[in-house]
């Protein structure tokens, strides 16, 4: 009997603790698939006819969700894929550093996982306790992990101070002779 009261308080203990996450609040977004944020129409974009302003507004405002403890460098990227939606990423880091993750990979990720095959371009923005002052740009690793999914020629990356002060590079001219899927054929 003892066993069967502990299954029942334990279950009760339960439904009272979960019962929040299941409420679609602000605060918990996932729960409603909000995986991607719904932009306006023009978000929506093919080749390189997307509008870099946009891109870059998009990844100053993502800047807040950055989470970095140790440098206090924080770091947004937004990624505009092939099927013209907009995924967004944020340096996350770790007490271990070898563990930490960069924006631009952050981004890039979240539209593999979401079933986004090809980059479009990116636009990169970072600086000290969220104050932009210089240009921000990717890292090798993250210059190669975009190589995976684009082609060099074609993809561009945006690194920008503020909506009106970028630079935008093909991701050829920052990787050049990179090493891409065609090299294994």
């Amino acid at each position: 009997m003892k066993h069967l009261k502990l299954t029942h308080t334990l279950a009760l203990l339960c439904l009272i603790l979960f019962a929040g996450c299941s409420k679609n609040t602000p605060e918990n977004p996932a729960v409603k698939g909000e995986l991607v944020k719904e932009y306006p129409e023009t978000a929506v974009i093919t080749g390189e006819n997307f509008d870099r302003q946009q891109l870059i507004r998009i990844a100053l405002e993502n800047m807040k969700n950055s989470y970095a403890p140790y440098s206090n460098f924080n770091v947004s990227a937004a990624v505009v894929m092939g099927s013209g939606k907009i995924y967004t990423g944020v340096n996350v880091e770790n007490s271990s550093y070898g563990a930490t993750i960069c924006a631009e990979r952050t981004a890039i990720t979240h539209a593999i996982a979401s079933g986004e095959k090809k980059i479009l371009g990116i636009a990169i923005v970072g600086g000290m306790n969220q104050n932009v002052s210089d240009y921000c740009a990717p890292c090798g690793v993250c210059r190669q992990v975009m190589r995976e999914f684009c082609n060099p020629k074609d993809m561009h990356v945006i690194i920008a101070k503020s909506e009106t002060d970028y630079k935008d590079f093909t991701l050829e001219e920052l990787l050049p002779e990179s090493f891409g899927p065609e090299s294994l054929n």
